[in-house]
């Protein structure tokens, strides 16, 4: 064999073997709706939902809460192999009636981020809805109380947001609320300090990548899973692309 030839066969092997060395880094998956689209990007079809969980289950992921990966950084949780979180921002009612029974299905569960001012509202989940996810293995979080980017209100309105939010879901669900995610993935230092002065213990934010030990508490790196265009293809496209992202320390 040609020397260079050998040479360049070694270095793709380098690559791949550096790319596709098993990491610790835990992915968390960023849905929203789930159902009938209309074009909507924010959606995923029920089918296209339940292949992506089913590729999840026969490829040897487990679901945890984030509440299990912020205790395995210290210690007091073992993860599962290939560990993936799976959360929805908004609070949408097909959440509830159509996406908990795939993940149920499958093995699956996920943490809903909800907007307690939303809830009730035509298209967003009940209280009931919400209790009884809960109930089911779903981890509850906030996701403000009035769904604004906390990027563009000042300090004391971010305040109130995370806030009233937590005490308001709290009252509810009986349960400490332990994390929250940003409206649009926005956030700044600032709402980054309060969120941690309120009480929360993290924050997933619309920041790409995978996440470990030595990633900000405050702002957790999650996969967007819009309207897929390639089917499965492009749901195991982006799974490896954040692996990429988490591989480069971007």
């Amino acid at each position: 064999m040609n020397k260079f030839l050998a040479f360049g066969v070694l270095v793709m092997v380098a690559i791949l073997g550096w790319l596709f060395w098993p990491t610790n880094a835990v992915p968390i998956l960023a849905y929203h709706q789930v159902g009938e689209v209309d074009e909507e990007i924010y959606s995923v079809t029920a089918g296209q939902f339940e292949e992506q969980m089913k590729y999840l289950k026969e490829n040897g992921y487990h679901a945890i809460s984030l509440e299990d990966l912020f205790n395995s950084f210290t210690g007091k949780t073992v993860l599962p192999e290939k560990p993936i979180v799976i959360t929805f921002d908004d609070g949408y009612a097909d959440n509830y009636l159509t996406a908990l029974p795939i993940m149920e299905q499958y093995g699956m569960s996920a943490t809903v981020f909800v907007v307690p001012s939303l809830i009730g509202t035509t298209d967003y989940l009940s209280w009931q809805q919400v209790i009884g996810m809960q109930e089911r293995h779903t981890e509850i979080g906030s996701h403000t109380m009035s769904h604004v980017g906390m990027n563009e209100i000042n300090a004391a309105e971010q305040q109130r947001e995370a806030a009233e939010s937590k005490v308001a879901l709290e009252r509810q669900i009986g349960t400490p609320i332990q994390f929250f995610a940003y409206p649009y993935g926005q956030f700044s230092k600032g709402a980054q300090q309060i969120l941690k002065e309120t009480g929360y213990r993290g924050a997933c934010s619309g920041l790409a990548g995978l996440n470990d030990a030595n990633t900000d508490s405050y702002a957790l790196k999650r996969i967007n899973m819009p309207q897929p265009k390639y089917g499965l293809w492009e749901f195991r496209l982006r799974l490896f692309r954040a692996h990429l992202y988490s591989k480069l320390g971007l």
